[in-house]
């Protein structure tokens, strides 16, 4: 499996909303200034996300997006299912090898759902060495 731009600039679109969660729209303007990132690539990556319902727009002089559910509520799985379509190794695996292949795919599905964008978040604000615990 190869992550593409479009899965990794979609993750870092959802950090930075997940950020501001809580806090009112964000716009993209201000993702693609913070993140280094071209706004009309974003502009692109958001429609999917927003019709797969984990960001909603809000319109207005102050309007942009939210995020639709809580960071914890959304796994890295959704969004890269949403951005990339379906996670496969190879696409037409020879019978004897099936099994490594699903054995493979089942591993990367349990680590891209086992991890949330609260997760991610929790990363980049609190270093990637940092274990937090939650009382």
């Amino acid at each position: 499996m190869k992550l593409s731009t479009k899965g990794r600039y979609g993750i870092t679109l959802m950090i930075d909303l997940g950020m501001y969660f809580g806090e009112g729209p964000v716009s993209l303007k201000s993702v693609a200034e913070r993140q280094s990132l071209s706004e009309h690539y974003l502009e692109q990556l958001i429609a999917p996300l927003r019709n797969a319902g984990l960001v909603r727009s809000i319109r207005g002089a102050y309007g942009g997006y939210v995020l639709a559910k809580a960071p914890h509520e959304i796994t890295v799985g959704d969004i890269i299912r949403v951005l990339e379509g379906p996670i496969t190794i190879v696409d037409d695996p020879e019978e004897e090898l099936a099994e490594l292949w699903e054995k493979v795919r089942s591993s990367i599905n349990e680590v891209l759902d086992g991890t949330t964008l609260q997760d991610l978040i929790d990363k980049k604000r609190f270093g990637k060495d940092t274990i937090m615990f939650y009382i």
